[in-house]
């Protein structure tokens, strides 16, 4: 657009005194963190950040192939219209890719190989949240006391974790799990957070998965988030000693039995998002909290040791 003639020339005139006055707008990222190209390898499969705005899109529309399609979130029409799940937060976080490199995708933004999208992790530093919005698990829980309560550590969000249904498996897992941690290191990150989700939205029917993380996963005071009021669901529905471990873990989805294996508390009060159909729980995750042998298991560059 030529913005010394016409219509847009009018628009300029008119902004101009507003942005005299002091005018905010938006901050975004703008720039990758400084951390590997590759964030870790397992075969074929290989973990590193989208580098592009195409890259983020392949992200998205694989969100909403699992997301919206496979599960039941119910998307607005500009999401069915694009095929992505998009949200005001994804221009400011940064975006982890499980990349098959012996598998073609529908989207080609990559000059080479060609290589397929089939994980994703939605990744959001603490420096970009307090410039931009904040946090996006700041919706359903009370984070800021949290953060207030270690202001000499560094918080990463995790969120939007998905995997295509063909790659749902150990290794798929295990290479996410090394990008994250490629990253948290290279950024000194000290605490991992975000919402984990139980398929479902009626808090009766999970009641055994709900009471087990409140009776055995509840996060110590000093790490403790609670939901937001008028957002609470309580968790504590059965008493211990009522609890059937086998069933309640089976009950789980395996995202949320991984981060407790590495160690991760969750918070006080799920949240039902009826968005997508789940009912979600606050994950807390201090670095120094991490199961030693999961420290231990990769390599300073992602890549797994021997076993």
């Amino acid at each position: 657009m030529d913005l010394r003639h016409g219509p847009a020339r009018a628009l300029v005139s008119k902004m101009a005194p507003l942005m005299r006055e002091g005018l905010r707008f938006p901050q975004r990222k703008t720039v990758l963190p400084a951390v590997p190209l590759s964030l870790g390898r397992i075969g074929s499969l290989e973990a590193r950040l989208a580098r592009t705005p195409a890259e983020v899109k392949i992200a998205q529309r694989l969100r909403y192939e699992v997301f919206y399609e496979e599960m039941a979130a119910v998307a607005d029409a500009g999401m069915r219209a694009s095929r992505r799940d998009v949200d005001d937060f994804d221009p400011i976080c940064d975006h982890l890719l499980v990349i098959d490199h012996d598998a073609e995708g529908e989207d080609r933004p990559f000059r080479r190989r060609k290589p397929r999208v089939v994980g994703t992790y939605r990744l959001l530093r603490q420096t970009v949240a307090d410039i931009n919005d904040g946090f996006y698990s700041a919706g359903e829980f009370d984070i800021q006391p949290l953060v207030d309560r270690h202001r000499d550590l560094n918080f990463l969000e995790l969120g939007r974790s998905c995997v295509l249904p063909p790659y749902r498996n150990k290794r798929t897992v295990e290479l996410l799990w090394a990008g994250i941690w490629s990253y948290v290191r290279a950024l000194r990150i000290d605490v991992m957070f975000g919402c984990a989700s139980i398929e479902g939205t009626d808090p009766e029917r999970l009641a055994l998965p709900l009471s087990f993380l409140h009776h055995n996963a509840l996060a110590p005071a000093d790490w403790r988030v609670s939901a937001l009021p008028g957002r609470h669901v309580p968790m504590n529905m059965m008493a211990r000693e009522a609890i059937d471990t086998k069933a309640a873990l089976g009950q789980l989805p395996p995202l949320i039995k991984g981060y407790l294996r590495v160690g991760a508390y969750v918070g006080d009060g799920a949240v039902i998002d009826r968005q997508f159909g789940t009912t979600d729980v606050a994950i807390v995750l201090p670095v120094s909290a991490i199961n030693p042998r999961y420290i231990t298991y990769y390599g300073p560059d992602g890549e797994r040791r021997a076993a």
